[in-house]
């Protein structure tokens, strides 16, 4: 499992050699706390669109400043051994930037999918993709499954057992 967690310069080299066997890579970034049917899907789904699936973990530094100081629940070296037992996932990196433009302008993988709450304009990362060749994918949400819903209901559950 932990042979699929790499460092961006290791990656880099990996998707070369993928695309020069004409596999598609497909990537997509999130901060994937508390997994649930959600990212289950979403991942699947993401993994349809090609041979080979790079995910790019935001950093426990990166959920705090997209997210908030109570976030993440589960820390980054975890989340990212979670997401290595996942069959669909081939590589995972870890970065603390807020975006993942920098990862996108490095690897230039095939696709890049996000989730359809996402559009051409709301979405820094378009730009970057469709500048070096690249396509960008939608993927429509599972309805009401969110880490924040999650978490809420979570709390919810305990506040009302004390």
């Amino acid at each position: 499992m932990k042979n699929k967690i790499k460092e961006i310069s290791e990656l880099k080299n990996i998707v070369k050699n993928h695309q020069r066997q004409d596999k598609k890579v497909v990537f997509t970034n999130g901060c994937f706390d508390l997994l649930h049917i959600g990212h289950i899907r979403y991942l699947y789904r993401a993994k349809e669109f090609g041979s080979i699936l790079v995910v790019a973990l935001n950093s426990d530094k990166s959920v705090k400043s997209l997210k908030g100081e109570k976030r993440p629940i589960i820390n980054e070296k975890e989340r990212a051994e979670i997401l290595a037992a996942l069959e669909m996932i081939d590589y995972i990196t870890i970065f603390d930037d807020l975006t993942c433009k920098n990862i996108l302008k490095t690897l230039k993988p095939d696709i890049y999918v996000k989730g359809g709450d996402y559009t051409r304009q709301t979405l820094p990362e378009w730009p970057v993709v469709t500048n070096y060749g690249g396509d960008v994918k939608l993927v429509k949400e599972i309805e009401g499954q969110s880490t924040t819903s999650l978490i809420g209901k979570i709390a919810k559950i305990y506040e009302d057992n004390e």
